[in-house]
């Protein structure tokens, strides 16, 4: 009997990663401060953080109000 190494295993592909949404639209404003930055612009940086230091945004909504007629 000779003793013989285990065949390598198949090489499996990495699963690829799915780049994050970036919806162009979304404007994001600071809760201290009120400094508007879209999505675009707090992905460009390492950590979500406003100007002034503060991590906490909120979702600027447009002025106008949407109606829609009931059923």
């Amino acid at each position: 009997m000779s003793a013989e190494a285990p065949a390598p295993a198949p090489a499996v592909p990495a699963p690829k990663e799915q780049p994050a949404k970036v919806f162009a639209a979304a404007v994001y404003e600071c809760v201290r401060c009120g400094t508007r930055t879209t999505q675009e612009e707090l992905a460009k940086l390492p950590e979500v953080k406003c100007i002034c230091g503060y991590r906490v945004f909120r979702k600027a909504r447009p002025a106008v109000v949407k109606q829609i007629k009931a059923i």
